[in-house]
C-alpha cells in the first residue's frame, strides 16, 4: 500500500508561484526544448559535408556522432551533485552557457574546433537534460505530465526543423561550418530566456536547498534498474538514429537534401508520436500499451530500413520517428519517481548517466561496423536485436509489480515500486 510519505507530489507540496514566474518558466522550458536536440540533428545532416570540406579520416567520423552520448554520461554524472551544490536553476543556467558556448565555437571550419566545441556544448547539454525532470517536478509539481509533453515536444520541432533547414542554412552561407554555427544563437536565446527564472528562485527565501542523494546506490533497486535500462536501450537506439540516419540513407542512394528531408520526417512524427504515446500512458492500467506501441513500432522501423529499398525511405522514416515518441514517456516516469526534488535528481542522474554511457556504443559503433563493412547490414541488424531487448524490458518497466511503474490516471499522479532505498511511490 501506498504511504503517506511517498505520495506522488502534489501542487500542494510546493509554495504557490506568481503569475509572472510560472509564465517565465513555462516560456524558458519552451526555449530549453528546442534546443535539447538541434545541435545534434544539426550536426547529422552536414555530417557528409562536415568530412568533405574538412578533410578528416573513418575514426573521427564515427567519433563526433559519438561525443554527445560519451558528454551526456560524463558530465551528466555530476549533475546530481551540481544542483545540489547549485540548485536546479542556477545549474541549468550554467548548462545552457555551455551549450551556447559551445555550439559557436563548431562555426569555425576545423577539425578541432569542431570536436572541441561538441565536447563543451554536449557537456552543457548533458547538465540541462539530467535536471530537466527535477525542474518540471519542482516549477510544475501537478503537471509533469503536460509540462514533460510541452519541452518534449517543443524539443523534437526544434530538431525536426533544425534538421530540414541546416543543410540549405548552410548552403546559402557557403560553409557547412557556419551553418553549424548558427544553432549557437539558439542557444543563446535559451541561456537568455532562463535568467529571469534564475533571478526569481535566487530571491525566493522560502525554498529549501535541493540537497543531494547519491545516485549510485540505486542502480542495486529494480526500479533503478528497470528505469536504467530502458533509458539506455531507447538511447542507444535513438542517437544511432540520428547520427547516422541521413548520412545512411546518402551512401544508400539518395541526394543529401532528401536525405535531410527524410530526417526530417522521421522527427516531425516524433511529436505527435511523442503526445500520443503520453496521453495513452497516462490513462489508467494504459501504460503498458503504450510502450508496447512505441517498442514494437521502432522494432518495425528498423526492420523496414533493413529490408526496403531506399526509393521507400518514407516508410522506415515513419514507423522510427513514432517508435522515438517513447522518449518523453520515460521522462514522464523520470519526473514522478522520488519523494522529492532530491531523489527524482538522482534517479535521473542514474538512469542518463548511465544509460548514455552505454548508449555510446550506438553511434560510435554504427560508424566503425559501416566501414569495416562496408554496408549498412550488420550495423542495423544489431539494433533489430537491440530493439527486440528493449521490447522485453518495456515489458518489465510497465508490470505493474514492485519494481514497475503503472500510470494511475490522466491527472499526473503514478505510482512506482518502492525500493529499500526508497526512490518511489510505493504501490
Amino acid at each position: 500500500m501506498a504511504t503517506t510519505s511517498s505520495a506522488p507530489p502534489t501542487a500542494a507540496t510546493y509554495p504557490t508561484k506568481p503569475r509572472t514566474a510560472v509564465v517565465a518558466g513555462v516560456i524558458a522550458l519552451v526555449l530549453i526544448g528546442l534546443n535539447l536536440r538541434a545541435g545534434i540533428t544539426g550536426a547529422s545532416a552536414l555530417l557528409h559535408d562536415l568530412q568533405q570540406v574538412l578533410g578528416y579520416g573513418p575514426l573521427v567520423a564515427s567519433l563526433i556522432p559519438s561525443i554527445p552520448t560519451l558528454c551526456f554520461a560524463v558530465a551528466g554524472a555530476a549533475t546530481s551533485w551540481l544542483t545540489g551544490k547549485l540548485g536546479v536553476e542556477k545549474a541549468i543556467l550554467l548548462s545552457l552557457g555551455m551549450l551556447a558556448a559551445g555550439l559557436l565555437v563548431r562555426g569555425i571550419p576545423t577539425t578541432g574546433m569542431l570536436v572541441v566545441g561538441t565536447v563543451v556544448g554536449m557537456s552543457g547539454l548533458a547538465v540541462c537534460n539530467v535536471s530537466m525532470p527535477s525542474f518540471i517536478r519542482e516549477h510544475f509539481a501537478a503537471r509533469t505530465s503536460l509540462m514533460t509533453a510541452v519541452y518534449t515536444v517543443t524539443m523534437t520541432s526544434g530538431a525536426t526543423v533544425m534538421a530540414v533547414l541546416v543543410v540549405p542554412l548552410s548552403q546559402v552561407l557557403g560553409s557547412p561550418s557556419a551553418g553549424l554555427g548558427t544553432i549557437g544563437i539558439l542557444a543563446l536565446s535559451a541561456f537568455l530566456g532562463f535568467l529571469p527564472v534564475t533571478l526569481h528562485a535566487h530571491r525566493d527565501t522560502a525554498r529549501k536547498a535541493a540537497g543531494h542523494i547519491s545516485p549510485w546506490p540505486l542502480l542495486r533497486t529494480k526500479k533503478g534498474l528497470l528505469l536504467t535500462g530502458i533509458f539506455t536501450l531507447q538511447a542507444l537506439l535513438a542517437y544511432a538514429l540520428l547520427s547516422w540516419f541521413p548520412y545512411m540513407l546518402t551512401t544508400m542512394g539518395l541526394s543529401p537534401a532528401d536525405s535531410a528531408v527524410m530526417f526530417g520526417i522521421m522527427q516531425l512524427v516524433s511529436v505527435p508520436a511523442g503526445m500520443v504515446l503520453i496521453a495513452i500512458g497516462s490513462r489508467p492500467r494504459m501504460l503498458r500499451p503504450a510502450v508496447y506501441l512505441a517498442t514494437l513500432t521502432m522494432t518495425a522501423g528498423i526492420a523496414a530500413l533493413l529490408l526496403l529499398p531506399v526509393s521507400l525511405a518514407v516508410i522506415p522514416a515513419v514507423l522510427l520517428g513514432f517508435g522515438l515518441g517513447i522518449f518523453p514517456l520515460v521522462m514522464v516516469i523520470i519526473s514522478r519517481s522520488g519523494r522529492n526534488t532530491a531523489e527524482t535528481t538522482a534517479l535521473s542522474t542514474l538512469a542518463q548517466s548511465t544509460g548514455y554511457l552505454l548508449a555510446t556504443v550506438g553511434p560510435f559503433g554504427m560508424g566503425l561496423l559501416h566501414s569495416a563493412t562496408g554496408s549498412w547490414t550488420l550495423p542495423l541488424a544489431l539494433l533489430l536485436v537491440i530493439a527486440l531487448v528493449q521490447i522485453v524490458v518495456a515489458h518489465l518497466l510497465s508490470s505493474g509489480r514492485a519494481g514497475g511503474v503503472s500510470a494511475s490516471g490522466p491527472s499526473g499522479a503514478s505510482t512506482a515500486g518502492t525500493s529499500s532505498a526508497g526512490t518511489g511511490a510505493a504501490e
